[in-house]
């Protein structure tokens, strides 16, 4: 590329602050409207921006009406909410992008809230719907009142992330930040997705109010409450293996362990309850099925981690200085043979009998824990290999 051209260009991105971006599949009804609104408040507030169109295919003349009024069109191939819009952010001069839906439901015209926050120094700022104004048939009372709810709740206790309104399509955020998180999901997951990643990089995050309006097409909207509202959630669990396996599976193996303290000894009665050896299986179970879940949890981690969808966590590399593979096969070893070793004591208990009929209640006390040792053995030394193999990719 010629200087000379390198160097307009420069100037040119150099000069957009502020990009307004829209995802489009076939939104000729409203599009216009949007675009003009946006138009509206950057002539108005003498901001410096563009208007940028994220179409997914459109066939009823979308783009036409975006070039048409001044605004440039990205064709993005992929199809979904997260790719159209990641597609157009990608593509934006602006220092700063607000984003929103091209279906006339947000207020492309007051976005001074979002542009002072920005040029504070937020990486995102996220609409708050419930404090700015939902009006009449705006949203529909299952997202109103339990869908949106809900999500956000999770979404605050599972990355702390002060957000109230977690699914507001209207935000802003730096194209720096927007280049850190390094979104991957396609779909409607993308707006949960972008906080995820602001509240585990440590950005900083910020809400506005803001109002929502009547979607203003004829045809049904895109989303698929049910549908996509099960994709946030899915993602919600997926992105966070402390709450999807971690905390379960340490609760699994704390019962377990109080079963177990409680019955080897012998029967326990509560409240002329018997509680014996068949309680006891269930508790060395529990141990088992806890431990896998705690697996889990650090495979999903590290797994994630080297995959770039999570950043370094500091306290899982401390852990991995001093827990190793051959930490992990000589405590699995150990188990192994303490299990190998109960099972000769009761095979050599058996033989006194004469191989004949023993006392369950007796047997089993010794029995449940060497077949218990040899399989937790035999798992911890599989997982430390598998989580050695994930590693190296690391290394």
């Amino acid at each position: 590329m010629d200087s000379s051209v390198q160097e307009v260009r420069e100037i040119t991105e150099a000069s957009v602050e502020i990009s307004v971006v829209m995802p489009c599949l076939n939104e000729a009804e409203t599009l216009a409207t949007c675009i003009r609104k946006a138009q509206g408040y950057l002539d108005r507030s003498r901001v410096s921006g563009e208007i940028v169109i994220g179409d997914n295919g459109s066939t009823d003349g979308s783009q036409e009406i975006a070039r048409n009024l001044g605004a440039r069109v990205i064709d993005v191939p992929i199809r979904g909410y997260g790719a159209a819009l990641s597609g157009a952010i990608t593509a934006a001069r602006g220092r700063y992008c607000i984003m929103g839906d091209a279906d006339d439901s947000y207020d492309f015209e007051n976005l001074d809230d979002f542009v002072q926050k920005l040029r504070e120094g937020c990486d995102l700022v996220i609409g708050n719907r419930f404090k700015g104004g939902i009006k009449k048939g705006a949203m529909p009372w299952k997202n109103r009142y339990i869908g949106t709810p809900i999500l956000s709740a999770i979404g605050r206790n599972f990355y702390r992330a002060k957000v109230g309104d977690f699914n507001c399509g209207l935000r802003g955020l730096s194209k720096s930040a927007f280049q850190r998180m390094d979104l991957r999901t396609t779909g409607m997951e993308f707006a949960s997705e972008m906080v995820v990643k602001a509240s585990l990089l440590r950005m900083k995050v910020s809400e506005v109010p803001t109002t929502l309006s009547p979607d203003g097409r004829n045809r049904p909207p895109h989303l698929r409450v049910w549908r996509d509202g099960w994709r946030h959630l899915r993602f919600l669990l997926m992105y966070s293996p402390r709450w999807l396996f971690l905390y379960p599976g340490i609760l699994l193996i704390l019962l377990g362990l109080a079963g177990c303290a409680l019955l080897l000894p012998g029967p326990l009665v509560i409240h002329d309850i018997g509680f014996d050896v068949h309680t006891l299986l269930y508790a060395f179970i529990s141990i088992l099925l806890g431990f896998q879940l705690v697996t889990f949890a650090i495979f999903t981690k590290v797994f994630a981690i080297t995959e770039g969808l999570l950043p370094e966590d500091p306290r899982l590399n401390r852990v991995f200085r001093w827990v190793r593979l051959e930490t992990g096969l000589v405590l699995g070893g150990g188990l192994m043979l303490l299990g190998l070793g109960g099972s000769i004591l009761a095979v050599s208990s058996w033989a006194r009998d004469s191989f004949g009929v023993l006392d369950p209640q007796h047997m089993l006390r010794i029995v449940m824990p060497s077949v218990f040792s040899v399989a937790l053995g035999v798992q911890i030394v599989c997982s430390s290999f598998f989580l050695s193999i994930l590693g190296l990719r690391r290394r």
